[in-house]
């Protein structure tokens, strides 16, 4: 097929040309305003996520804790290495005995101590992330977020090209309509 087009020509959409019709220059325009919106809007969108992820796991890092806790009954299992569901009773910053279900060593017998995390309140957390988990968590973050952004400049571009070649093949039709009877036969 590339054969039959002949070779490219750089900008083509900008050079004065016979056959050049207002909504190729209005397609060539869109085109790259719509690219520049689109690294534009990825980075932005991007850095935005990147910081927010990394400035709420700063904040978890900086207000949460651990605490020790004491295993109310025997956790299943035998013991090992391997981490199960059990309840545990510690007494939260303000002094008041809490309860509830967190990970202990499997095998842990009642009165055990077990170390849990706590958040300011002294409800149960997960352990927060460290720094280097922080910072690959709102890389990826931040990276997903960023293509998603752009995606949303690259939809209307798609719509707005669908637009253009539509009244494209309208100018096609009406420049046939008006030549046609010139040539003293039907095409049709």
């Amino acid at each position: 097929m590339a054969a039959f087009r002949g070779p490219r020509v750089w900008l083509w959409r900008w050079r004065r040309n016979p056959l050049r019709r207002r909504v190729d220059a209005v397609e060539g325009w869109a085109a790259l305003a719509t690219w520049a919106l689109i690294v534009l809007t990825g980075v932005l969108v991007g850095v935005v996520s990147n910081r927010s992820i990394e400035q709420g796991l700063a904040t978890e890092r900086a207000e949460w804790h651990s605490v020790t806790a004491l295993v109310v009954e025997d956790a299943p299992g035998t013991v090992g290495s391997e981490k199960v569901w059990a309840k545990v009773r510690w007494s939260a910053a303000d002094g008041t005995r809490r309860t509830g279900q967190a990970r202990v060593d499997s095998g842990s017998t009642a009165g055990s101590p077990a170390t849990v995390w706590t958040d300011p309140q002294g409800r149960l957390v997960s352990k927060p992330a460290t720094e280097s988990e922080a910072r690959l968590r709102a890389a990826l973050v931040g990276a997903l977020a960023g293509a998603s952004g752009a995606t949303v400049p690259y939809v209307a571009w798609r719509l707005l090209r669908g637009r253009l070649e539509r009244r494209r093949m309208e100018e096609w039709d009406e420049a046939w309509e008006r030549f046609d009877p010139m040539w003293g036969r039907n095409t049709r």
